[in-house]
């Protein structure tokens, strides 16, 4: 055989060899598979479940935990799948099994259910001090339901009660807290003791170097046209000069800061009163600039060390509010009293002798017998403690007040009531002379 003969069947040689190492290694690898795939059906979850898996979403049960990361759930053989059928799956849960409950153990002999019966109240049976208090007594009694309520009984209730039943009747009223009689009597008794607490000195212009009370009566004048330019409460001009006395009482001013002073103190009763006070650059607008913003608040903050930061200030107005109510009048002699009680604000002199309450009550009888020709009454006489004698000199000092109103300086006030809103009774001409009884 030539060379090339034999070169060729060597390598057909070689190449069945080749086929059938092919074919036996096939063959050891289809067994070797078949195996393997037999033993991966009898290795328990642990060992099989080698991926990450989407649990069956049809199969899974509302309310129950999942497992965060997707994967199946592993637990030991003696725990999970012992004993159990692998064709079913490890994780199918036997349909007889009961939910997990928490059992309370009972005492011996409390095995046998018995009938559910009615529980009384705890009220009407309580238990004796001898009987032991068992997880069945308490379990029941904490079980038993709510009363019924019977509820047009609960609203059916006194109207006596100082609570505002408004709402129950199905309409709401503004009712002031003056008007109870529970109540009216306490406050009018503390507003008095308040009022002597906050009461600024009488004499106080006579040691001030520098300023005097007609350079006052430009202040609170300036102020009642502030008030009425920003629209502000009647209450918040009271409490501005009843802050700048009591400060002009303990600390001297020079002439050029005494606008200032108005100005701190107003803006304090802004605050105090006012829903929406102006701001500070407002308070320096209306000085036209001749303090700066920082002034204003520097000023403010001594205001409020030298008051020690006691701003509830009983006021006329607050005690006229009083006074209307334990007698009434028409809406005339409550404006003219109210404009004759602001006139008294621009005169320190005679009237920061007096208390506030005392100047209301003059205010009310003068405009009460100007307008009606009535006086003093006395239930008035009962709630303040005031009679007409105890009355008589603020009364005169109001008087001739209000006869010199049109010849006064300072017209703010004066002007002020001229408007509708306050029926104009500043034009109402002050009578000669009072007819009291």
């Amino acid at each position: 055989m030539s060379g090339a003969n034999r070169g060729q069947a060597s390598a057909a040689s070689e190449y069945h060899n080749q086929e059938n190492m092919l074919s036996r290694l096939r063959g050891s690898l289809k067994t070797s598979r078949a195996a393997g795939n037999e033993n991966q059906e009898n290795l328990p979850p642990k060992q099989a479940a080698s991926r990450t898996v989407l649990g069956p979403l049809q199969n899974t049960q509302r309310g129950k935990p999942q497992n965060q990361r997707g994967t199946k759930q592993e637990f030991p053989l003696s725990l999970s799948c012992k004993n159990e059928d692998f064709s079913k799956g490890c994780f199918e849960k036997p349909s007889n099994k009961k939910p997990f409950q928490i059992h309370v153990d009972e005492p011996d002999g409390a095995c046998v259910k018995k009938p559910q019966q009615a529980v009384e109240p705890l009220r009407q049976k309580p238990l004796a001090d001898d009987s032991p208090l068992t997880i069945d007594n308490a379990v029941a009694r904490l079980r038993q339901p709510l009363a019924t309520i019977d509820i047009p009984s609960v609203l059916n209730v006194s109207m006596d009660s100082p609570m505002d039943m408004s709402l129950v009747e199905g309409e709401e009223k503004h009712v002031s807290v003056n008007e109870i009689p529970e109540y009216a009597a306490e406050i009018h008794a503390y507003l008095r003791e308040m009022e002597v607490k906050t009461r600024p000195k009488a004499g106080y212009m006579k040691k001030q170097p520098d300023i005097t009370n007609s350079m006052r009566a430009i202040l609170v004048d300036w102020l009642v046209e502030v008030g009425e330019e920003y629209k502000l409460q009647n209450e918040t001009l009271y409490l501005a000069v009843n802050y700048i006395d009591r400060f002009l009482s303990s600390m001297s001013v020079l002439r050029g800061k005494l606008q200032l002073v108005g100005t701190a103190a107003m803006l304090l009763a802004s605050k105090f009163e006012e829903i929406y006070p102006p701001e500070v650059a407002e308070f320096v607008y209306i000085t036209d600039d001749t303090y700066t913003k920082k002034q204003v608040l520097r000023m403010e903050h001594l205001v409020l060390k030298v008051l020690s930061f006691d701003l509830a200030a009983p006021t006329i107005i607050q005690f006229l509010t009083q006074y209307f109510l334990h007698q009434s009048v028409n809406k005339q002699v409550e404006s003219l009293a109210m404009y004759l009680g602001e006139l008294s604000l621009v005169d320190s002199d005679p009237f920061l002798k007096y208390l506030p309450s005392q100047t209301a009550a003059a205010a009310f009888i003068v405009a009460n017998n100007t307008v009606t020709g009535g006086s003093w009454s006395k239930a008035l006489t009962e709630m303040s403690g005031y009679s007409l004698e105890d009355l008589m000199p603020c009364i005169e000092d109001m008087h001739r007040l209000y006869i010199g109103a049109p010849q006064h300086a300072q017209q703010s006030v004066r002007e002020k009531y001229k408007g509708s809103k306050y029926l104009e009774v500043s034009l109402i001409g002050a009578p000669t002379k009072l007819l009291l009884n």
